[in-house]
């Protein structure tokens, strides 16, 4: 479940004037695009499939880490 501050942060990006035109955009290119809170629903359910990590205090050993 998104946090109070997560929903507040992404209501602060719903409101940003280029990224309103961003999901225009993309709604005039695909008229079956879904609305916002929508969106915010699928975001929550993807939240309840993967749990939260345990946070761990050791290092995590990998290799081979590219950007």
């Amino acid at each position: 479940m998104l946090s109070s501050e997560e929903k507040r942060e992404m209501l602060e990006d719903a409101k940003n004037k280029r990224r309103g035109e961003d999901f225009i955009t993309a709604k005039e290119k695909n008229p079956a695009a879904v609305s916002f809170d929508i969106y915010i629903s699928f975001l929550d359910s993807m939240q309840k499939i993967f749990s939260p990590f345990k946070i761990t205090s050791s290092r995590s050993i990998t290799k081979l880490n590219k950007l």
